[in-house]
């Protein structure tokens, strides 16, 4: 059987040129889905459980960002929902990064066990370190609280690079045999 579909994807291959298990567009998108829904729920069950923060406070936070923290905090359900909207925003981009990257540096979806965690954690600390400072919540950097530090870390490698590696391995070119 396995040798019949090797078979079939090389004839396939061969008549119709260079393939993809998935188009770019369906792979960014479906990427940053995987990411988004990743990431959002360990934020729900890592800081509802830990905190007891629920999800419109969580991304009426993400929402702070954009609008600042007061506002944001005073907005509601309206407010949530933009949060949400904006954490797959950026879970999106993410993966088009990565993706967008992987074009001119090929061996970032050979390995993407390797690269993709590695990316993670390039992803946290961007974030961290840079887009949570300049952002209307003027962060200040990583957390000082060492479980929020492992968690963050391990979602990004996991949750975050390991995806958006794996998304963009799917809509490279599979040459032929």
């Amino acid at each position: 059987m396995i040798r019949a579909e090797r078979s079939s994807v090389a004839a396939v291959t061969a008549v119709a040129g260079p393939v993809r298990s998935l188009s770019p567009p369906r792979a960014i998108l479906l990427g940053g889905l995987t990411v988004g829904v990743l990431d959002g729920l360990d934020a729900l069950l890592f800081f509802g459980l830990r905190n007891g923060i629920g999800p419109v406070r969580i991304f009426t936070g993400i929402a702070g960002g954009l609008l600042g923290r007061d506002a944001a905090m005073a907005g509601g359900w309206p407010t949530a929902l933009l949060g949400l909207v904006l954490h797959f925003l950026i879970a999106t981009t993410i993966v088009t990064v990565f993706y967008l990257a992987s074009r001119r540096l090929p061996f970032l979806t050979r390995r993407p066990l390797v690269w993709g965690p590695l990316y993670g954690i390039a992803v946290y600390l961007t974030m961290n370190l840079i887009v949570l400072p300049l952002s209307a919540l003027h962060g200040t950097g990583l957390p000082s609280a060492l479980a929020v530090l492992l968690n963050g870390v391990l979602i990004h490698i996991v949750g975050v690079g390991t995806p958006s590696a794996l998304f963009a391995r799917a809509a490279q070119r599979v040459q032929p045999a």
